[in-house]
């Protein structure tokens, strides 16, 4: 069996944290979470890969032909973005049997992979699909069901009409598939949706079964979703002090805490876990850090408050408070920074994207931070707020609104120097 990893397409939702590379190649954890998708194939027995890319990704920079991992990996580009239909027909000359499809940042799929390909293997259908139940269902692309055959799937409608729903069961974004779909691809007017067309095209004249599941789907649709991937790695974390590590003995460590190698902990320093530290960082005298990310080659200064934060590799910050907050890649923070991160109200927070107001879902948000931004002293920011990559936000200043990246954003103020009477 073979893996058709989709990642081409702007992540334009994502971004700041999305510039300059896919979202799947954000890394978390110590590893980027295309290496983890890779990983959970591997784990069933798929590892001959195909990538399709962007024009622009740096991708193979970093799994390059998968040999590292145990696999086998070829790439494809995709151009322009046409949709998945077009995607995955880009891969279609490394096909030679039945093949997964599935968003290059699944990273925690093994279960669901695993149930779908024992579906394959004990009904013989040609076509596996994933379902899950929803209360929603004119959102959505709802699946029919064969009266008889519960778990055979004979028609698909896209976000049906409410009231005349098929059923309440929606597709999730994974698919079995056999290596004569592309023939019923060519058989659908090329659209947006072809992908959606040429699959109800197939279950109409071949054996199509879906695999229930009521798990959760690890989304990253918008940057704050980073917080759900780092909740996710946190439940399958033990545990660890490298050996090469340096803490001071009046440092106080507790509960689940992961402290990479060559690491230093400063005197009078507080790690309060859930924590994940590292390689090669530094963590402050008297820093307190709790249920945070701090990823390879970061810095935490002295006296510095991160609650609840997610630090990108390669990202120093002074003292301060940063609180439900991330921070991309290579960022320079100055001393005295506050994030703002609840509402005077109390109420939900919105952020905006792509120029409109989004909910977060979330009562306590900090900010958004670009990767390389650089950030002067005694800066604040208001709750929701996302700053672009490549940004300088001088001194002082009050950051109220999104600041597009490679900006500079600063607060006029003036010095007046007068002769004492």
């Amino acid at each position: 069996m073979q893996a058709v990893l989709l990642a081409a397409g702007e992540c334009s939702r994502f971004k700041p944290l999305s510039d300059g590379m896919h979202k799947c190649m954000v890394s978390i954890f110590g590893k980027t979470i295309i290496e983890r998708t890779v990983e959970n194939l591997k784990q069933i027995g798929i590892t001959d890969i195909i990538i399709v890319q962007s024009p622009k990704s740096n991708i193979k920079t970093v799994l390059g032909d998968g040999s590292s991992l145990g696999v086998n990996i070829k790439y494809v580009v995709q151009k322009e973005s046409k949709g998945m239909g077009d995607a995955v027909l880009l891969a279609e000359k490394y096909i030679d049997n039945a093949f997964f499809v599935l968003n290059a940042n699944s990273f925690e799929v093994l279960e669901l992979l695993d149930l779908m390909q024992r579906k394959f293997k004990k009904t013989g259908a040609g076509n596996v699909l994933l379902g899950k139940k929803t209360n929603m269902p004119w959102n959505y692309g709802i699946v029919a069901l064969d009266t008889k055959v519960k778990d055979k799937v004979v028609n698909l409608i896209e976000k049906p009409v409410k009231g005349k729903e098929p059923s309440d069961i929606r597709l999730v974004g994974i698919y079995f598939l056999p290596q004569d779909f592309f023939e019923y691809y060519r058989r659908v007017k090329v659209h947006q949706y072809a992908f959606e067309d040429a699959l109800k095209l197939y279950m109409g004249e071949n054996d199509t079964r879906i695999v229930m599941t009521d798990k959760g789907m690890p989304t990253m649709k918008y940057p704050w979703d980073l917080f759900n991937v780092s909740d996710i790695m946190f439940s399958g974390m033990k545990s660890h002090i490298s050996k090469s590590a340096k803490v001071d003995k009046s440092a106080k460590i507790e509960g689940l805490v992961h402290i990479g190698k060559n690491t230093k902990v400063f005197e009078n320093a507080v790690i309060k876990g859930p924590c994940y530290i590292g390689d090669n960082c530094v963590v402050g005298n008297n820093a307190l850090i709790r249920n945070s990310v701090i990823e390879a080659k970061s810095i935490v200064g002295a006296n510095c408050e991160v609650a609840r934060t997610i630090i990108l590799k390669g990202t120093h910050i002074h003292s301060g408070f940063f609180g439900d907050t991330i921070i991309g890649e290579n960022c320079r923070i100055g001393a005295g920074m506050i994030t703002g991160n609840v509402r005077i109200d109390r109420d939900e927070i919105t952020s905006e994207v792509k120029g409109s107001e989004v909910s977060t879902n979330m009562n306590s948000f900090g900010v958004i931070i670009g990767h390389n931004t650089r950030v002067g002293i005694h800066v604040s920011t208001m709750p929701g707020v996302i700053i672009g990559s490549g940004c300088t936000v001088g001194p002082n200043t009050v950051v109220m609104k999104n600041i597009d990246p490679n900006m500079i954003c600063y607060s006029k103020f003036e010095n007046i120097v007068k002769k004492r009477k």
